[in-house]
């Protein structure tokens, strides 16, 4: 098929491939994070903030690798761009989840394990999960549009350009050779 919507539901089967691969991704990054902490803190002994940080870290590299190749493919992000604007947007997600726990344990006096849980591990998480899931797909892997269908017309390929196949017709997807 040439693109992204299709006759028949086409758009909402391709929506749910894209939020079921975001949501694999973002399941596989959380444990490497979690993993990651809970090793750093328990048997490596450094301090909660220093073993956050890092395992942060791991866990959004993880979640860009495995949506740069895997759920996004077929944007072609290239440059450091996609990945710091990448790392913004988590981080964004992050502060959401912190929000939510501070405004629950402070503000509102909510300060059982339980409520901090629900608040920052459940309400925030959920809406920094929004809050990620968009970034993603409309400051970091956005669509390619605009295709130049032409020969010598605009710019394309190499550095600067949309990414685009051999035959200027795809627009840069994945395994497009016969366009």
């Amino acid at each position: 098929m040439g693109g992204d919507v299709r006759p028949g539901g086409g758009q909402l089967v391709a929506d749910r491939r894209e939020l079921l691969g975001f949501a694999s991704v973002g399941l596989l990054a959380y444990a490497v994070d979690l993993g990651l902490f809970t090793c750093l803190r328990g048997p490596a002994g450094l301090g909660p903030l220093t073993a956050k940080t890092l395992s942060f870290v791991a866990g959004c590299s993880v979640a860009y690798a495995g949506n740069a190749l895997g759920t996004y493919r077929h944007t072609r992000p290239r440059g450091l761009r996609p990945c710091a604007v990448f790392f913004a947007v988590n981080a964004a997600g992050a502060a959401v989840q912190l929000l939510c726990l501070t405004v629950s344990h402070y503000g509102l006096g909510l300060t059982s394990q339980r409520a901090d849980t629900v608040s920052g591990a459940g309400i925030g998480m959920v809406l920094g999960t929004i809050l990620r899931f968009w970034g993603t797909r409309t400051l970091v892997f956005r669509p390619v549009t605009g295709v130049v269908t032409g020969v010598g017309g605009g710019s394309g390929g190499g550095s600067g350009g949309r990414p685009r196949s051999w035959n200027r017709t795809s627009g840069g997807r994945v395994g497009s050779w016969t366009g």
